[in-house]
C-alpha cells in the first residue's frame, strides 16, 4: 500500500463519516460536493471530516484508487464506502442512508 493509500485509509478508519470532495464544507467547489454536504445535514451529521481533494492532488488521484470509483465527492460511513452524491440522494430518498448514519453512531 502507497503512503498516499495510507493516509487515505487511516482517514477512511479514523473518522465515523468522511467526505472527500472538492472544496470544503463551508465553500464546495463543485455541485456535487455542494449536494453531498447538504444532504449530510439533512441527515443531521455533526461528525463529518471533509478532506478537500483539490489541496492534494496525490490524494485527488489515489481517493479514485481507493475505493475503485472514478469520481469525487466519496462518502465513508464507518470505514465503508458509500457512494457519490447521486448514490447518497437515492440513499437519502429512500432512507437507507439515515439508517447507515444512525447504525453506528
Amino acid at each position: 500500500m502507497s503512503d498516499v493509500q495510507q493516509r487515505i485509509d487511516s482517514l477512511v478508519k479514523g473518522h465515523r463519516v468522511v467526505l472527500f470532495m472538492k472544496g470544503t464544507s463551508q465553500f464546495p467547489m463543485c455541485g456535487f460536493s455542494g449536494r453531498a454536504i447538504q444532504i449530510l445535514k439533512a441527515c443531521g451529521v455533526t461528525d463529518l471530516t471533509t478532506v478537500n481533494v483539490l489541496e492534494d492532488e496525490q490524494v485527488r488521484q489515489g481517493i479514485k484508487e481507493y475505493a475503485n470509483w472514478p469520481t469525487i465527492p466519496q462518502l465513508y460511513v464507518n470505514g465503508e464506502f458509500i457512494g457519490g452524491s447521486d448514490i447518497m440522494m437515492e440513499m437519502y430518498q429512500s432512507g437507507e442512508l439515515q439508517q447507515a448514519l444512525t447504525a453506528s453512531a
